[in-house]
């Protein structure tokens, strides 16, 4: 049987969870382990006597990782056939698991979190793949439930990362933060195998065909530009202009290398043939950079000035999480595309202007209101924008497409933190909240507008 050929029950149940299971699980382990090591910091400086800001760089380690490989593994899943590549990833979480439970040294687990960045990244591209080459082929049209699930299952791990994280440290030590990388990966790995049915045999190629075919030059250019303007906007408090300087050569020689190449990394003649996809990615990166600057400004502001405990900032923040699961649901259950984003341009939006009003005398009732108003924009973005994703992206372009995705949300989520930092300088402040709130007020009438304007955004999936 090929990988083509279906069953009565597979036609009757394309997208069932034998099928989906693996494919969500796999993409939640990419912001599960995002969130979760904040945990385990602490203890790994305390163990192998390192400071906060040699620590930290495990986190910078897997989004650099995870920015560059996503749309790498896309590539490689055109090539190689996505469930491959799925599995292949899997393997690269697993050694990365094992590597940083038992690690001897600090740089092992640099490693580690490298090559969980790396396995991670493999996940979501090619499960849009999988997911697309599944619909096609029964015409099933766009599968907008599924491409919920993924929407939900990204937004409940980001926020389950960090309370597991520290049950996982507190009971078992921060190296149970990378053990749990292991039995993750074996259950996808299985369900995947008994799942998943297996990619088409490839053509077979010489090595210059293969180096042809994978882009290595494209894949180092891309690479080179994604790291320096990710470190350039990591340190906006104090610029660092050469990295600018470099990045814009880099992108300059990616854009002439690609246009050459027989075949691309990213196909930037399709990309500006497709001008549609483009803004798609600026929306995304945007949605992205005003959750995260609304998430952790306020986060830092309630712990400082409003004098909230971790715990009662939790909870406050609570609601956010469960709206955003509510509203991604209605939507994806109902397949809506353009009302969702330009109902995320107005919450936004009215997150600003709320955000604007708030002191540290603040009733707890403004901030749980302000919370709201995250998860309705929250939840109302990131299905839309992945479903617009999928109706813009053409069917061989789809697993490149959803991981350069990724990274555009990556990068507005490394900004964030910038902005943050520019806007609070040395400590929380009141002011600086409303900072925070004009630049937040400021992407929702950006998101607003480009979706008012754009007219090929299709009002249903349907």
């Amino acid at each position: 049987m090929t990988a083509t050929t279906t069953t009565p029950r597979q036609v009757r149940k394309p997208f069932g969870l034998r099928f989906t299971s693996p494919l969500l699980l796999g993409s939640s382990l990419n912001p599960i382990n995002s969130s979760m090591i904040a945990t385990a910091l602490v203890g790994i400086g305390m163990d192998f006597h390192k400071g906060s800001s040699t620590t930290a760089t495990l986190i910078s380690v897997l989004y650099l990782s995870s920015a560059v490989m996503q749309p790498t593994m896309g590539k490689l899943a055109t090539i190689f056939g996505a469930r491959r590549v799925f599995l292949a990833g899997v393997t690269i979480l697993l050694l990365g698991g094992i590597i940083g439970a038992a690690a001897p040294t600090f740089g092992f687990l640099a490693v580690s979190r490298a090559l969980i960045g790396i396995g991670t990244s493999a996940a979501y591209p090619t499960a849009m793949a999988l997911v697309r080459k599944r619909a096609d082929g029964l015409r099933t049209g766009v599968p907008s439930r599924v491409l919920g699930n993924f929407s939900i299952a990204s937004q409940v791990t980001a926020v389950v990362g960090l309370p597991l994280g520290g049950v996982l440290a507190g009971a078992f030590g921060w190296r149970a933060i990378f053990f749990v990388n292991v039995p993750l990966a074996l259950i996808t790995l299985v369900f995947t195998l008994v799942g998943v049915a297996r990619d088409e045999p490839t053509d077979s190629s010489g090595r210059s065909g293969l180096l042809t075919a994978v882009d290595v030059v494209g894949i180092v250019l891309l690479a080179g530009t994604i790291i320096t303007l990710l470190l350039f906007l990591s340190h906006l408090t104090r610029p660092v202009w050469w990295q600018l300087a470099v990045t814009v050569v880099l992108g300059a020689a990616l854009f002439g290398w690609e246009r050459r190449a027989p075949r691309p990394l990213i196909d930037v003649r399709m990309l500006g043939r497709n001008g549609q996809l483009l803004r798609t990615y600026v929306r995304q990166c945007l949605a992205s950079l005003g959750m995260y600057t609304a998430l952790y400004g306020t986060s830092q502001w309630m712990e400082g000035p409003a004098h909230y405990s971790a715990s009662q900032v939790g909870l406050i923040l609570l609601p956010l999480s469960a709206v955003s699961i509510v509203v991604a649901r209605v939507v994806s259950g109902r397949g809506w595309v353009r009302w969702p984003l330009i109902l995320a341009g107005v919450h936004f939006t009215l997150t600003g202007v709320v955000m604007l009003g708030i002191t540290h005398t603040s009733n707890v009732m403004v901030l749980i209101a302000m919370s709201l108003l995250f998860g309705f924009a929250n939840g109302f973005s990131g299905f839309a924008n992945q479903a617009t994703l999928y109706v813009q992206s053409p069917a061989d372009e789809i697993a490149v497409a959803s991981g350069l995705f990724r990274t555009f949300a990556y990068i507005g989520s490394i900004f964030s933190a910038s902005l943050i930092g520019i806007a609070f300088g040395a400590a929380a402040t009141d002011g600086g909240l409303h900072i925070v709130a004009y630049v937040v007020g400021a992407i929702g009438v950006a998101i607003l507008l480009m979706t008012i304007f754009e007219r090929n955004i299709p009002n249903t999936t349907r």
